[in-house]
């Protein structure tokens, strides 16, 4: 009787628990876009924003995933340790992290930067989210020392917590006038949207990697 009744209950489990994952695989994946105003969407439509593009892009390929923009205008990395854990809600399945570009302008000490991103990456994987680091190059008129110490830390942290890297978040579309708003910095709509092409595929690995430690 005893047998039978740890059998029943062994059953029970296992179909519980492959009900939970049918469950997770049937429900949108929840993804924080968290930086600053390249992911905000700063001088454009809320519509037009990347997140909002993004989102569309990975719906017309029949991934289902909800992306919250948690984008600042004008945020350092520090910024954004300090307002992770409210913008980062529970429930949080991956993290798009997009920040860097106002410490590089600012020319604020690459050491400080590195360590705020060191332990933003560092509480997301405490907390077991899934992590796409966007790298971001150094304007040249800083210097050679400058940009050694500055481009690097993105790949070389990302690495060490088994993140996946992209490595320049405005590859193809810095400097490009036909791509960029009148002050040379921020993303047009058409902008976003190569933004949004170039970045497609890693971040279809990000959803891909997601789903597979769900299963």
């Amino acid at each position: 009787m005893a047998r039978a009744a740890l059998g029943a209950l062994l059953l029970l489990g296992g179909v519980l628990s492959l009900r939970a994952q049918a469950l997770a695989a049937d429900r949108p994946l929840r993804i924080v876009a968290f930086g600053d105003s390249l992911t905000a969407g700063y001088g454009l439509p809320r519509n037009l924003a990347f997140p909002v593009r993004l989102q569309q892009a990975l719906a017309a390929k029949g991934l289902m995933v909800e992306i919250s923009n948690a984008g600042v205008s004008g945020e350092t990395m520090s910024d954004g340790l300090a307002r992770l854990d409210w913008s980062v809600p529970e429930g949080t399945d991956a993290v798009i992290l997009e920040l860097g570009a106002n410490d590089m302008l600012r020319g604020l000490d690459p050491q400080v930067t590195r360590t705020a991103l060191e332990e933003i990456l560092s509480r997301l994987e405490q907390r077991r989210i899934a992590v796409l680091v966007c790298g971001m190059l150094a304007a040249r008129n800083l210097g050679d020392d400058y940009a050694r110490a500055f481009e690097p830390m993105f790949p070389e942290l990302a690495a060490a917590h088994h993140d996946l890297l992209y490595p320049f978040f405005l590859a193809g579309v810095a400097g490009d006038r036909t791509l960029n708003q009148r002050d040379g910095l921020h993303p047009n709509p058409a902008g976003v949207d190569a933004i949004v092409a170039h970045i497609l595929p890693k971040v279809e690995e990000l959803v891909g990697e997601v789903r597979e430690h769900q299963n």
